[in-house]
């Protein structure tokens, strides 16, 4: 079996910190596992992120580096506003599913811009940008967990509450 190029690890990377086993613990998708839409709107304090805002953030920075990768210009995400959406008032288990949806979709698509990159693209700094392909997709995955945790954080905080 010839070793796994850049991309394959990349690609790894991305995949276990959103949805594949992994050894370190809960992934994202792993995190939001069997929530309903009342737990994840459910705020430790007022001004505080909930679950949901939390899993709308992470779809919107996979679909922002899936649009800086692919060169693209700015387009529109599913839902209107940038980085930080509000909680649909009131919670239904419906939209909190269609959102689980977007989460996946934006995570699909980002690993098919990702699928598709040049070899060369990947230490090569994006235009514009001082950050390499390599540096933004090692940091998306970065995102993923460190929301992965605050969202497990955010679980043992409500039973406790």
């Amino acid at each position: 079996m010839p070793p796994p190029t850049a991309r394959d690890v990349l690609l790894g990377l991305i995949d276990e910190a959103y949805d594949t086993r992994a050894w370190h613990g809960t992934t994202l998708r792993g995190s939001l596992r069997g929530m309903r839409a009342d737990p994840a709107a459910w705020r430790p304090a007022e001004g505080r992120h909930n679950a949901w805002e939390i899993a709308v953030h992470c779809a919107y920075w996979k679909y922002a580096v899936r649009r800086r990768l692919a060169g693209t210009r700015r387009g529109r995400f599913a839902l209107p506003g940038s980085d930080w959406f509000p909680t649909p008032y009131p919670p239904t288990d419906a939209a909190w599913r269609e959102m689980l949806v977007l989460l996946r979709a934006e995570h699909r698509q980002l690993r098919d811009v990702i699928e598709q990159l040049p070899v060369g693209a990947l230490a090569r700094a994006l235009a514009g940008s001082k950050t390499s392909t390599l540096t933004l997709i090692r940091g998306i995955a970065a995102h993923d967990l460190y929301h992965a945790g605050q969202i497990q954080l955010l679980k043992r905080l409500r039973a406790g509450a």
